[in-house]
């Protein structure tokens, strides 16, 4: 009798036991018996709490919940995220931010452990959602900064196209801060973009995203230009990753296309890569960085008159004004190269009314009249009225653009020596001061200055 009495009693207390175990240590959602009701009623405390944004009051039953019963919903760890970051953005001081930080973490890793599985917002997504507020309130830190790097790669990797468009964009700001850092190179910089990117080419384009299409493009536009100017895309680097996979992609128009953009951005002249994607890119669809890529490769060979041609496609098919710029400059060295000076002019003020504040194409307007000089009128002094001409262009273009100053300084020194002396405009009738209209196909009114 007395051994059953032991027995009895050692069922009833593991029954007892059984029943009041708590979810985080049975693997329950909520528990049993006494413990699954304070869960629920946790639970249900916190929630109405934090609906009316009283997290202070919350976080107790919050607390409790968290540790009890972790299985219990998901949205114990988006409204942790909601307390902790309100615990940390109104601490009193920086003990206080570090130990609701650190809590923060727990959130997520926690998140990680009973609901990692889960299909739409497993593991990648949370490590997503992890580095992101690590940067948000330790991006100071280069532990910190380093560690979420290597989360939202994780995330980016193993996501894959359902990757999170905020992720994605993160990933790439953070990208170029570590590069800036020292932290990884410039082929890092450069394979994270282009797995962005085709991550996101692959979202604009499946129909189910297509309420988000503007947003997306808008992003992708974004991170190409952060990384066009993060200084990793310099022409070297470009070559030496791209050029081993062209004949891979060599009808892959997606990827000729950003390359080719990519390469004429930099403006990456003179490279066989260029030359070859732009032929490839051409061939499938003509565009204006393609055109671009050809007309350097024939300006390259000698053939300017198809370079020009080419340039002329270029102008014709790019949309960005401060682009269009650039190619109406480069067709006016082209015209300036042989001494072709109208034509020259012509498109250096396309260039300018296509980008205002860009001092380049006066500088080439100023050289066009400084090199026809000897062609201006039929003598020594009408030669040299064409370099007051040169000298207002240099002027201009310094005073829309203060980085071409230097270049406009040493140019208008070099070629004041050439103005007329005192005597001269005396024995020519005119005044110093006085205006002037230099002749030939210059034809512009002009101030007489001595040298």
């Amino acid at each position: 009798m007395k051994a059953f009495a032991i027995i009895t009693l050692g069922l009833l207390l593991s029954t007892v036991q059984a029943f009041s175990q708590k979810g985080v240590e049975d693997g329950s959602k909520y528990g049993h018996g006494e413990d699954s009701i304070q869960c629920l009623k946790n639970l249900s405390l916190y929630t109405e709490l934090v609906k009316q944004d009283r997290y202070d009051e919350a976080m107790p039953y919050w607390e409790t919940a968290f540790n009890e019963c972790p299985l219990s919903t998901r949205r114990l760890y988006t409204d942790g995220e909601k307390i902790m970051e309100y615990k940390i953005k109104h601490a009193e001081n920086q003990a206080e931010k570090d130990k609701y930080f650190d809590e923060l973490m727990k959130v997520y890793d926690q998140r990680m452990k009973y609901f990692g599985d889960h299909p739409r917002y497993g593991i990648p997504y949370i490590k997503g959602k992890k580095a992101i507020s690590m940067l948000d309130f330790k991006k100071d830190d280069s532990e910190i900064r380093k560690e979420a790097y290597g989360l939202l790669k994780e995330s980016v990797e193993e996501d894959g196209k359902s990757a999170q468009p905020a992720v994605l964009g993160i990933f790439m700001t953070s990208t170029v801060a570590m590069f800036n850092d020292g932290e990884i190179q410039a082929e890092d910089v450069v394979n994270n973009y282009t797995t962005i990117i085709d991550l996101l080419n692959a979202q604009i384009e499946n129909p189910k995203m297509a309420k988000y299409k503007s947003t997306l493009e808008d992003l992708a536009g974004k991170i190409e230009e952060l990384f066009a100017r993060s200084g990793a895309a310099d022409c070297n680097t470009l070559d030496r990753i791209f050029s081993p996979q062209l004949e891979e992609h060599k009808e892959d128009l997606p990827w000729l296309k950003r390359v080719s953009r990519l390469l004429a951005n930099e403006m990456c002249e003179d490279m066989d890569l260029l030359y070859k994607v732009s032929e490839y890119q051409h061939t499938i669809e003509p565009s204006h960085s393609s055109a671009y890529g050809l007309a350097r490769m024939y300006l390259k060979s000698g053939d300017t008159d198809r370079a020009s041609d080419y340039y002329k496609e270029a102008i014709n098919l790019v949309e960005d004004d401060t682009q269009k710029a650039k190619y109406y400059y480069q067709l006016g060295l082209v015209n300036l190269a042989g001494n072709n000076f109208s034509s020259a002019r012509s498109n250096a003020l396309k260039a300018i009314e296509a980008n205002p504040e860009w001092g380049q194409p006066y500088i080439l307007i100023g050289k066009a009249y400084a090199t026809s000089a000897s062609s201006i009128g039929d003598d020594e002094f009408t030669h040299k009225t064409a370099y007051w001409a040169a000298v207002d262009k240099f002027l201009r273009a310094k005073s829309v653009d203060p980085e071409v100053a230097d270049e406009a300084n040493n140019l208008i020194n070099l070629y004041v020596k050439h103005f007329p002396e005192e005597k001269e405009i005396f024995f020519q009738g005119l005044e110093k001061g006085g205006s002037y209209t230099v002749g030939g196909w210059i034809g512009e009114r002009t101030t007489v200055r001595s040298k």
